[in-house]
């Protein structure tokens, strides 16, 4: 079953109240997800949308799992589990993409698995593309349509069938080509010292 989309005051609430359950300052925790502590502020107080780079910086910061912070409920399966076709946790943080969390009840993951859905947005097919940075490594394999990836100043065009594996923490970004939304399994994996984004 899809588990609900997290409400983004809710998960905000959760990382002020663990950042000050933890003693840390807005300084601390702006310096740990690189931003200056007025944009911090403005993401910790809800006013604005949490990207998975933030949330995956919040929860390594405050030492818990980012499902926590999505949810509310820590992750507590240990010898595996199970999600069916078309299931997962929906999460929905940049216009349009669809991340249905494949493992989210799975306790010490190695890696955050995702079955992405990017929509096709005709105005982006012109523009540069956002390129985001995020710790460790990424593996992409195209399921259905076309991805436009680029990473830093280089181009790649992929449909279905191709895998695309890279260091996320360069600076990448991805549209969905084609006239067709493109949805693809993403699996990010964490650095060697256990901490992910």
């Amino acid at each position: 079953m899809n588990r609900q989309e997290p409400n983004i005051q809710e998960v905000a609430w959760r990382i002020r109240s663990l950042r000050e359950d933890s003693g840390l300052s807005l300084e601390d925790m702006a310096a740990a997800t690189g931003r200056d502590v007025k944009e911090y502020e403005a993401q910790e107080s809800g006013a604005c949308d949490l990207s998975f780079t933030f949330l995956y910086k919040c929860a390594a910061a405050l030492g818990v799992d980012v499902i926590e912070l999505l949810t509310g409920e820590a992750p507590h399966l240990t010898g595996y589990e199970i999600t069916r076709k078309g299931q997962g946790l929906s999460i929905k943080r940049r216009a349009g993409f669809e991340y249905l969390h494949q493992a989210s009840l799975f306790k010490h993951k190695l890696c955050e698995p995702f079955i992405v859905t990017a929509p096709y947005l005709p105005e982006e097919q012109d523009r540069p593309i956002h390129l985001s940075y995020h710790e460790g490594q990424e593996l992409d394999y195209i399921i259905s349509g076309r991805l436009r990836f680029a990473f830093e100043d280089h181009v790649e065009e992929l449909e279905a069938g191709d895998v695309l594996y890279y260091d996320s923490g360069r600076g990448h970004g991805m549209i969905a080509t084609g006239g067709e939304p493109c949805v693809f399994l993403a699996v990010v994996l964490k650095p060697h010292d256990g901490l992910i984004m």
